[in-house]
């Protein structure tokens, strides 16, 4: 049964189908999306209410820099995918070598002395052009007030691949299992900070931050780089603009010089490699905000759902698929679970497929945004092949269902999932 939907989401989907107005009213720009696409859109949101300037110094050999050795990492294409048997013993924090990388194209080595970041756009005051941007250097945004934050980033496609394994359902996209997700201490200026020293206009509504990767292609077609609006309340309350990670600076695969972080959002909203923000008094579109990251599918209006995000609540073992346990000693088996929504309040384990749940000892302090640490003992009486299943429960009182509701590009998967271990 679904969870009651809190406040916040409340006012994004709201937000959603406002905008989606405005635009039809001609109070709204999209860029490189169709008028077509958009009507289309405002229709299914309609029907949704009743159904509930720096360049690339050079680029690196392949789409990623950093070494991916096969015990770390799942390779998969521009991507990769971490190990959750990688993670164990690694304490809260992921380490910047174990990081899940997330690339739609190639990761650009760029330099922060070149680097400048480019406010413009009709939501500062004097609305200056791109001719006429307001810029911070590095240096500039260093010498800002920092912030510190622990916070996962996680793409919206992780556990993409269990639609098909559990539930038999053909979805298109990256076949992730549970790996693409990364939790780090992030240190950087507030964007809110940055965006009253450009000039914040009291009728801006929109923020729309833009990386310095390559143009992405799809289907033959460029949409150019990879960009995505906030509204102005998320932008204003707890966004980053990140240049250090577990306290070095960036990985080139992960930023640098300069990412925003979204906390608790879909990952395609912390565009790494930042270079430019929009800021707008029109409410904006682009391909991904309404081509990519929203819900098709049966269960969904036609044009799909809003926009994706916050994320779902997964739980995940540190243990290899197909891993192997003696029989009749005792071992304690650890996890991690997290939530968009809310802290993880509580997870239960299995050891026999679901049949018998129990608690988990949880070993961090439930907090919003990351991910919470548990361990329980197991002891099997008898050789064979079983399931290890994990299930979290929420601050906002989200549990993961048996079975998550499919979409046709295989986001936000939040279903237990089902581990196969042998016991030897």
């Amino acid at each position: 049964m679904p969870s009651p939907t809190p406040a916040g989401h409340r006012y994004e989907t709201d937000y959603d189908r406002r905008r989606l107005r405005q635009w039809l009213a001609g109070e709204a720009r999209a860029d490189g999306v169709t008028r077509r696409r958009l009507l289309t859109l405002l229709a299914a949101t309609a029907a949704g209410t009743a159904l509930g300037g720096t360049r690339s110094v050079h680029a690196a050999d392949g789409p990623i820099v950093k070494l991916l050795p096969p015990e770390w990492f799942i390779a998969r294409g521009t991507n990769a995918e971490t190990r959750w048997e990688a993670l164990r013993g690694t304490g809260h924090h992921t380490p910047n070598e174990l990081f899940f990388v997330r690339n739609h194209t190639a990761t650009p080595v760029l330099d922060a002395d070149d680097w400048r970041l480019r406010l413009w756009g009709s939501g500062l005051r004097g609305s200056p052009g791109e001719d006429r941007p307001v810029e911070f250097g590095y240096d500039d945004l260093r010498a800002l007030p920092a912030v510190t934050r622990t916070a996962f980033v996680e793409c919206a496609g992780n556990g993409r691949s269990y639609y098909t394994t559990q539930q038999s359902e053909t979805v298109t996209g990256t076949a992730w299992t549970l790996g693409a997700i990364g939790v780090a201490r992030w240190r950087g200026a507030r964007l809110s900070d940055v965006l009253r020293r450009a000039g914040l206009s009291p009728y801006a509504v929109d923020v729309q931050p833009r990386g310095l990767d390559a143009d992405y292609v799809s289907g033959g077609e460029s949409l150019g780089r990879v960009r995505r609006p906030l509204p102005l309340a998320k932008a204003l309350d707890d966004v980053l603009l990140a240049y250090e990670m577990n306290g070095e600076p960036l990985p080139y695969d992960h930023g640098y010089p300069v990412r925003v972080l979204v906390p608790s959002w879909v990952g395609i909203a912390s565009i790494k490699w930042v270079g430019d923000i929009e800021v707008s008094a029109q409410p904006l579109y682009s391909p991904w905000n309404t081509t990519f990251y929203r819900l098709y599918g049966s269960a969904y209006p036609e044009g799909g759902s809003a926009p994706l995000t916050r994320q779902t609540t997964k739980s995940a073992f540190e243990l290899a698929s197909g891993a192997t346990f003696a029989a009749r000693r005792r071992h304690v088996v650890h996890g991690r679970s997290w939530s968009g929504a809310g802290a993880v309040a509580r997870v239960d384990v299995s050891t026999d497929g679901g049949a018998n749940w129990r608690p988990a000892r949880l070993h961090d302090r439930p907090r919003a945004g990351t991910w919470t640490r548990w361990s329980v003992s197991w002891q099997p009486d008898a050789p064979g092949a079983t399931q290890l299943l994990a299930r979290a429960t929420d601050t906002a009182g989200r549990t993961q269902p048996d079975a998550a509701v499919p979409n046709t590009q295989g986001y936000l998967f939040d279903a237990v999932v089902r581990h196969p271990v042998s016991v030897v």
